[in-house]
Order: structure tokens, then sequence, then C-alpha cells
């Protein structure tokens, strides 16, 4: 009797592929993330910085090197014309629109934030979203058309 007989076999695959809707929740999900960890810091007052690896060649050796660089993440919080803080959600450089016509969540103090983001994330994991990140998507794709 060989080793693999006395175990259970099956035909199931792992999938390569993510379907497109999970693979954009977890994109927004990722920059919402980060979001509330610069929130946090700023409530805090300590620095945050978000680091990505960067590729080059060197010019001496000829070979592709990378190197750690501060990623440039930019608040999506801010001061409306009513002088009250609101909170804008943004895929890539498209601004949601998270109800008819309402692109911000609006916010009575910055103590609100960090809550507020989290019901985000989980309103973007569980999929509320997903009608306003595929239209955002889309017309984000177009600007990339000749």
């Amino acid at each position: 009797m060989t080793a693999l007989s006395s175990l259970k076999l099956t035909t199931a695959k792992k999938t390569n592929n993510v379907p497109q809707v999970v693979a954009r929740r977890n994109k927004i999900s990722v920059r919402i993330k980060e979001q509330i960890e610069m929130a946090l810091a700023e409530q805090n007052g300590t620095a945050f910085a978000v680091t990505k690896l960067r590729s080059y060649v060197d010019k001496e050796s000829g070979l592709r090197k990378q190197t750690e660089v501060n990623k440039r993440v930019k608040a999506w919080w801010f001061t409306s014309d009513n002088g009250k803080l609101a909170l804008a959600v943004k895929y890539g450089a498209r601004v949601l629109e998270l109800s008819k016509g309402k692109f911000a969540v609006e916010l009575t103090s910055a103590a609100e934030l960090v809550p507020t983001l989290e019901i985000v994330k989980s309103a973007v994991e569980q999929g509320e979203l997903d009608n306003a990140i595929d239209s955002a998507a889309t017309k984000l794709r177009s600007g990339f058309k000749k």
C-alpha cells in the first residue's frame, strides 16, 4: 500500500484569477485602510508614511535594483463650504457617488473620521458600493483609450 492511497484525493483545483468585482473591492479596501491609518496618525500627532518598492537600473552595473520609497497618500477628508468636515471616498482619481447625487459624508468632528471610514470599509466589503465602483472604474478606464 502506497502513502497516497491512504489519502482522500479530489479533482479540485485552485482558481488563478479573482473575479473583477472582488479585485476592485480589495483594491479600495486597502486604500480605506491607508486612510484609517493616516487619520489615526493625525489624531495621535505621529508621522504617517506608506512605502512602496521602486525599480531602477543601476548605471554602474546595469542590473535592475529595487529600493523603498515613500508613497504619496492624499487625505480623502476636507473642510466643506459650510465649515464642516466632509469625507469623499475615491476609487483611483474618481470620487464615488455614495447615493444619488451625494458624493461625500458630512462629519461633525475629526473624532468621527475613523469610525466613519470603518463603516465605509465594511460597506465596500459587503458589496454595497459595487455599482459606484464599477461606474468609476469604467470612467477611469475610458481615459486610457486612444
